[in-house]
C-alpha cells in the first residue's frame, strides 16, 4: 500500500480490526519512511449485479431500494431495527448466492415477500400490496387467505 503522503510503498499494518456491518476490516498503517499514520478499508468485492426490471429494463442492483421497500411495510411495526438488517443481509446473501450476473426484480421481490411472511403478517401484507400491484379489494382478500392457509 503506497503512502498517501510520501507516495512510498513501504508501509506497515499496526492496527486491524472489523468494521461495525461485519463486511470490511479497517486497518491503521504506519510509513517506514516518512512514519505518518494513516486508515485504510478492505472489503470483500461482490460479483457486480444487474437487476432486470418487469418492463426488461436492466440497472445496477441497488441495496438501499429494498431496505427502503422492507422499511416502508415495517413502519409503525414492533420490528427493530437489527431484525430489519439481519433479514436483508440473509435477503442479500440469498441473491449473491445464486452467482448470477442478472436477476429479475420479481424474483427479488418472492425473496423479500418470502422473508417478510416469516418475520411479520402486517409487512407481509403491505409489502404485496405494492408489489403484486392489487387492483381491488378481491385481489386483495385472495393474497389474504393464501397468507392465511
Amino acid at each position: 500500500m503506497r503512502c498517501p503522503f510520501c507516495n512510498q510503498d513501504n508501509t506497515r499494518v499496526v492496527d486491524s480490526r472489523p468494521v461495525e456491518d461485519t463486511n470490511s476490516i479497517r486497518r491503521r498503517r504506519l510509513c517506514d519512511a516518512c512514519g505518518r499514520r494513516f486508515t485504510t478499508y478492505e472489503k470483500v468485492e461482490t460479483i457486480p449485479l444487474t437487476v432486470i426490471k418487469k418492463d426488461q429494463t436492466r440497472e445496477q442492483y441497488d441495496r438501499s431500494k429494498i431496505q427502503d421497500g422492507i422499511l416502508r411495510a415495517c413502519y409503525k411495526r414492533p420490528i427493530s431495527i437489527e431484525k430489519i438488517e439481519e433479514m436483508m443481509d440473509s435477503i442479500e446473501g440469498e441473491i449473491f448466492h445464486t452467482e448470477e450476473k442478472e436477476i429479475s426484480s420479481t424474483k427479488i421481490g418472492e425473496i423479500v415477500m418470502e422473508h417478510l411472511r416469516r418475520l411479520d403478517a402486517v409487512a407481509y401484507v403491505r409489502f404485496a400490496s405494492v408489489y403484486r400491484e392489487f387492483k381491488d379489494v378481491s385481489t386483495f382478500m385472495d393474497e389474504l387467505k393464501k397468507f392465511m392457509n
